[in-house]
């Protein structure tokens, strides 16, 4: 099911790229515009204060002139001091230089028309002996402007000094900084709209031009369907560390605490289950075993180099059945086998009593049946837990058929009832069938190197609370450098293997394996001896600690 938009146009104004393109030029034009406020701010008041600053120095200039005070205190002021505050005004730079009397009534003025006019702004600070510094609208509109006093040497002020700037000067001074300031927010505006475009479109990319609700859904449904699939799934990054672990899979693998962001070498799983993974091929329903269960792995790569998908399935039971299946089907097979054996031996015994050789066919036929009936009167007598009488009895012609002799030790014995109900028949089978058809192989390559009869003996007791299953052989034995590798998954001594006590490919190597990982399970150990040929034990407490 997709979780896509039918319309295109709504798509792309709910995607997340989308919604994101537009918060980021919103953002990017209100810094840049706050900037640009913030810049013309001060660049205003940096103006100004230099304004201020050059009047108030020229102001001070003018009121402390000798020629300004003789000017003042003469019968005409205008006609000196006119000609002499043009001159400044144009050195100087500044919009105008008025000099008054002490009635505010101006003596010069850049407009002779407004000599001899009252002067337009405030003089009391200036009256008083203090400079004095305001904005004020006058005859030539608004200006930033200073009024101080022209003293005399008696400290008496007899002559006011106003000089200023219009603020249309100041704004002139301010056009082209501003220009420039206009331009590198444009710019900038420029370049926050490509890079969020840019950003963007990788994004949309990224995410497929999805929304932010199809994101959540598309992540819920991601989520579900983890939790809900049987198998097991873990995804690994470039550097083989966990990405995602399903439940299934923690559960297989018998994971405890976080696993993500773990490598995979570091979660305590089977070194050959990590070799598989981290393996340069992909694996292809190959079977692992873990600590508790029996799985079927399945690696693919992601993209190009990104990392690993792996999927797990249980094949504990499945393998079980098998077992017990093969179980079955070799004791029926031994049955027919027998079957047709006990054919041929009725023959014999009739051709013997045509042959008017009686005692000869008495003698051949009771022969016949005691060997067989010994071995079931032996298994029956001793081994009073259904299957594995059964098993045994199954083993043994399976065993015969190929040319070993199974046998039953005096000392073994099992009365019916005393095994505990947690320890079920499945695992019984799983253990004893492959520890003995382990061992009918071992003896049949060890007779065919050594000319002599194989033998496989069996022993099943109750020993010290425990019970003890014990399986020899007459075969070559384990090599005492391969102890440690013989209950790995893969190890084998097969005819066909890779090498004589080495890995062996496909399926082959498992029972050993299954009967070490079935019998820690159950809270048993497994031994490996020597006598003839290889002794393998198994020890399983009839009560376990710490149960309930």
């Amino acid at each position: 099911m997709s979780v896509r938009s039918s319309n295109p146009s709504r798509r792309r104004v709910r995607s997340l790229a989308g919604q994101l393109f537009v918060v980021q030029v919103v953002i990017v034009a209100a810094v840049v515009a706050g900037g640009a406020v913030l810049a013309y701010l001060f660049a205003t008041s940096r103006t100004e204060d230099a304004a201020r600053h050059q009047v108030n120095a020229v102001a001070h200039s003018v009121a402390d002139a000798p020629s300004v005070l003789a000017a003042v205190t003469g019968p005409d002021p205008s006609a000196v001091l006119q000609p002499y505050a043009l001159q400044v005004t144009a050195d100087t730079g500044v919009s105008f230089v008025t000099v008054m009397d002490t009635r505010g009534v101006r003596w010069t003025h850049p407009d002779p028309g407004q000599i001899g006019k009252p002067f337009l702004g405030h003089i009391g600070q200036a009256l008083a002996g203090r400079t004095w510094n305001e904005t004020y609208t006058g005859t030539l509109g608004p200006s930033v402007r200073v009024v101080t006093p022209v003293l005399d040497g008696d400290r008496h002020v007899v002559a006011l000094v106003s000089v200023g700037i219009t603020v249309a000067s100041i704004s002139e001074q301010l056009r082209v900084p501003l220009l420039a300031l206009g331009g590198v927010a444009l710019a900038a505006l420029a370049l926050g709209g490509i890079g969020s475009y840019l950003l963007g479109a990788r994004l949309r990319r990224h995410t497929h031009g999805m929304g932010t609700a199809e994101l959540s859904h598309l992540y819920e449904y991601h989520q579900a369907t983890l939790r809900s699939v049987r198998e097991g799934l873990v995804l690994l990054d470039r550097d083989h560390r966990v990405v995602l672990c399903n439940d299934a899979a923690r559960e297989l693998l018998a994971l405890e605490g976080e696993s993500a962001g773990r490598p995979i070498d570091d979660l305590g799983l089977p070194g050959s289950l990590v070799d598989a993974v981290l393996g340069p091929r992909a694996a292809r329903d190959e079977i692992h075993l873990t600590a508790e269960r029996v799985v079927v792995l399945n690696t693919s790569p992601i993209g190009d180099g990104l990392g690993r998908v792996i999927t797990l399935r249980d094949h504990t039971e499945l393998l079980s059945l098998s077992g017990e299946l093969d179980s079955v089907r070799g004791f029926a097979e031994a049955l027919s086998a027998q079957a047709h054996e006990a054919a041929n031996r009725l023959h014999t015994v009739v051709s013997l009593i045509e042959l008017g050789r009686q005692e000869d066919a008495v003698e051949f036929a009771t022969a016949e049946l005691a060997l067989a009936q010994r071995l079931t009167d032996r298994v029956v007598a001793a081994v009073g837990e259904p299957v594995l009488a059964a098993l045994l009895l199954g083993k043994a012609a399976q065993a015969a058929e190929r040319g070993v002799e199974l046998t039953l030790t005096e000392d073994s014995r099992i009365d019916d009832g005393v095994l505990p109900a947690e320890l079920s028949a499945r695992d019984l089978v799983t253990m004893l069938g492959n520890l003995v058809d382990n061992a009918v192989d071992a003896a049949v390559e060890g007779a065919a190197a050594r000319a002599d009869a194989p033998e496989v003996t069996v022993t099943a007791r109750v020993e010290d609370g425990r019970l003890l299953l014990r399986v020899a052989d007459t075969g070559a034995g384990i090599d005492p450098e391969a102890v440690t590798d013989v209950f790995r998954r893969g190890w084998t001594t097969k005819a066909g293997a890779a090498a004589a006590g080495g890995p062996a490919g496909g399926g082959r190597g498992l029972g050993l394996a299954l009967v070490a990982q079935t019998a820690r399970r159950n809270g048993g150990t497994v031994e490996v001896g020597r006598e003839r040929g290889a002794v393998l034990t198994v020890r399983l407490p009839l009560q376990r600690t710490g149960a309930g």
